[in-house]
């Protein structure tokens, strides 16, 4: 799977879920969710790279939340060890997140909006689900949801796609791959206000050379990591920020990863706090 195709699918309910919710209204990728595990292949990376930030800087966390679930198979590949929590919009990938997770609390919410009454250790968001929201307002109302129900000193953990990767997706020649019998199809490109229009076609092969087309248009907004953090610094403290590669991540980065650590009331009051 190429960088542009898991970044397309993940974002959307996040995981390519679009499952997210991120403009409140019918969930996209609805009718991607029975492809979407074959699409995303191993979600190894990014569980270990999770795991290896909570063992950094949080060791004793024993919950966590992840915002923007879609099947359930983070959560799952951390749920040894953590008491995990999943949210997303798409009923659709919360189903086959339920065959993943028996006897998990699953919530259907907006990220944006969602109120559980509890706080947790750990919240992650990855796979550019946040990209999904279209508007920087609804980016930093999910940081005040966040902030609500994170621990004191717990980890908010996240990553993006930069401007600079969005940009060279849309110059770049539309992406193709089949996986199995079927094929994936995703063209990006510019439009106003920063969002990034992503056209994701799936031809299903339903039998001999007869295909049935899915096909959804979303978005991703691209931020500067400078207006992230500038947004989070009031509630969070930066721990890392990071590529790829584990090198400090910029703007030009393919992908950029946070680890946050939520301040306490007296960090807030301590001089330049």
């Amino acid at each position: 799977m190429g960088p542009g195709a898991t970044g397309a699918f993940r974002g959307s309910s996040p995981r390519a879920s679009t499952a997210v919710g991120h403009d409140g209204g019918v969930p996209a990728y609805a009718d991607f969710a029975k492809f979407y595990d074959q699409i995303m292949g191993d979600r190894n990376p990014v569980i270990e790279r999770v795991r290896g930030y909570v063992r950094r800087y949080l060791p004793d966390a024993g919950s966590l939340l992840e915002l923007g679930c879609g099947t359930g198979a983070v959560l799952a590949g951390l749920a040894d060890g953590l008491q995990v929590t999943g949210i997303d919009l798409s009923p659709q990938m919360l189903a086959a997140a339920t065959a993943h997770l028996p006897g998990v609390r699953l919530v259907r919410a907006d990220i944006t909006e969602f109120s559980l009454g509890a706080r947790f250790d750990v919240v992650i968001c990855v796979f550019d689900t946040l990209n999904h929201l279209p508007t920087f307002d609804a980016w930093l109302a999910m940081f005040g949801r966040v902030d609500a129900h994170l621990a004191e000193s717990g980890l908010f953990i996240f990553d993006v796609n930069t401007v600079g990767r969005l940009r060279r997706l849309a110059a770049a020649p539309a992406y193709v791959e089949d996986f199995g019998p079927h094929t994936l199809v995703m063209d990006v490109a510019t439009s106003e206000g920063g969002v990034f229009p992503w056209d994701v076609r799936i031809f299903e092969r339903v039998e001999g050379n007869q295909f049935r087309l899915h096909h959804e248009l979303i978005g991703e907004l691209g931020v500067p990591l400078a207006r992230i953090h500038d947004a989070l610094t009031p509630r969070f403290e930066l721990l890392e920020a990071t590529d790829t590669h584990g090198r400090p991540a910029n703007d030009e980065s393919d992908r950029a990863y946070f680890v946050y650590r939520h301040r306490t009331a007296s960090s807030e009051e301590a001089p330049g706090g």
